[in-house]
């Protein structure tokens, strides 16, 4: 008994001393913002050798992951450690009460093998490679790295890629070319894998997240390496109370919709200390249509401060969905380094929301290939291989879905190398981008110091340096 009231005792210190960590990011706000709390994890372990788990990259795991998390439920919940090895597996499903731990030289390998993923419910979506929903208490740990053989799942455009990257991919996966060679998609893998589409443009659609939780309350990721994913490589939506710390995602700089980290309508969030390279959006906030019985709609109480993004289209993104809009996030001492553009504002008519008490501050960019700071009102999804020139159309209903950039407040920027600095244009009679304060910044342009639409939007610089590098 008194080794057990020990224990109890060490875990509550334990538990007191990481929400006080946590309290560090939410000193000197400036607004008030929910703080975050550590899931609560019991202290049962069970490894995955022990239930059958062969960690030698050949060997299917699913069963045994499977496995693994049944028995911890059976004691309440607890830690999955995958130790040292190379765990080639099929899709992972978190229950209530559980940690997946990966010890440092762990490598979790979802096999390319697509038929795995297929969602016998839905004939329009795949599994994630490691998803929950509905769950309460979950998390991802460790040193080790996820990787999502997203090789095998990606188009490929032919113009961002080298000849050697080029004839690698058709002569170790296969796949058809199109478009007279300017698009490449996986199709008839040559490891014998089958198609679960009729088409390669079809499959492709199919295309999965790797890690995804849905609905679910008290998340946490942390240390792990998330890589290579199909589709977005972390996708926390719907959920509340979720925390990413010392995360590194990454990806080919040219992965089709590789997103790093993507919270589409959290409520109560903290990103902190994680590094992003990958191929499209880094850090990014989203918002789709409203779910009444979620646990979180909108992006509300989202603190994003001390991490780094090199190579992505945008190092912080709102959108393109901001539907049920986004409140009270504050993005603080981040390092941009080689994004497409630094600070990107993005959405569309059918699909914008309006944000509210939106401060980012202590923002350090360099090689920005585009905009430091873009306000753009008009974006479109383009998959791949759509016609770039096709003129879109839109519902009465989609135009009432309008993007509402405001109430924003961004200050203490240090941008050297952008091709401009700072670029801003709304939709024409809805004065839909306004209350927008840009302060105490230097940007070093190359190419225009700004292009802001006097008529569309509305934006007051006070005490902003825009400076071109050419002499």
């Amino acid at each position: 008994m008194n080794k057990l009231l020990t224990t109890a005792a060490a875990l509550m210190v334990m538990i007191a001393a990481q929400a006080q960590n946590y309290a560090k990011y939410y000193q000197n706000l400036p607004t008030k913002v929910e703080q975050v709390s550590r899931p609560v994890i019991p202290a049962n372990e069970v490894k995955i050798s022990e239930v059958g788990g062969i960690g030698d990259g050949v060997t299917l795991n699913t069963e045994a992951f499977e496995n693994g998390i049944k028995k911890l439920q059976k004691m309440g919940g607890g830690r999955l450690t995958v130790t040292q090895g190379v765990w080639l597996t099929g899709p992972i499903q978190l229950k209530d009460n559980i940690e997946l731990h990966l010890e440092k030289n762990a490598i979790i390998l979802m096999s390319p093998d697509k038929a795995l993923y297929v969602n016998p419910k839905s004939a329009n979506k795949c599994f994630a490679g490691i998803r929950a929903s509905k769950r309460k208490n979950i998390a991802i740990t460790g040193e080790g790295i996820i990787d999502g053989n997203g090789d095998h799942w990606r188009p490929v455009k032919r113009s961002k890629v080298s000849d050697v990257e080029w004839n690698k991919y058709k002569k170790v996966i296969g796949g058809v070319e199109r478009d007279g060679g300017k698009l490449w998609y996986p199709w008839d893998d040559l490891g014998g894998y089958k198609n679960i589409a009729e088409t390669p443009e079809a499959q492709e659609k199919l295309r999965n997240d790797l890690v995804r939780f849905e609905n679910c309350e008290n998340v946490l990721v942390e240390g792990v390496t998330i890589q290579n994913s199909p589709k977005f490589h972390l996708h926390p939506c719907y959920s509340k109370n979720v925390i990413v710390d010392g995360v590194t995602v990454r990806c080919p700089w040219n992965a089709q919709n590789g997103d790093a980290i993507d919270f589409s309508d959290v409520n109560v969030g903290l990103i902190v200390n994680s590094t992003v390279d990958a191929g499209d959006d880094g850090l990014c906030m989203k918002s789709g249509n409203n779910k009444p019985d979620a646990p979180a709609n909108g992006c509300a109480d989202i603190v994003i401060q001390d991490n780094t993004v090199f190579h992505a289209h945008g190092g912080f993104v709102l959108g393109s969905e901001t539907i049920q809009g986004m409140q009270r996030i504050v993005v603080r001492n981040n390092r941009f380094s080689g994004t497409d553009t630094g600070l990107r504002f993005k959405s569309g008519l059918g699909r914008g929301g309006k944000t509210e008490q939106l401060f980012i501050q202590d923002i350090v960019m360099t090689d920005i290939k585009d905009e430091a700071i873009v306000f753009q009102c008009d974006y479109l999804d383009r998959p791949a291989g759509s016609d770039p020139n096709a003129v879109p159309t839109f519902t009465e209903e989609q135009k009432r879905v309008a993007p509402y950039f405001q109430d924003i407040h961004i200050s203490n920027v240090v941008c050297h190398g952008a091709a401009t600095g700072i670029k801003a244009s709304g939709i024409w009679g809805l004065d839909n981008v306004r209350d927008i304060d840009i302060e105490n910044s230097t940007i070093v342009y190359h190419d225009k110091d700004q292009q802001i639409d006097p008529k569309t939007a509305k934006l007051k610089l006070t005490n902003v340096r825009l400076l071109s590098s050419k002499k």
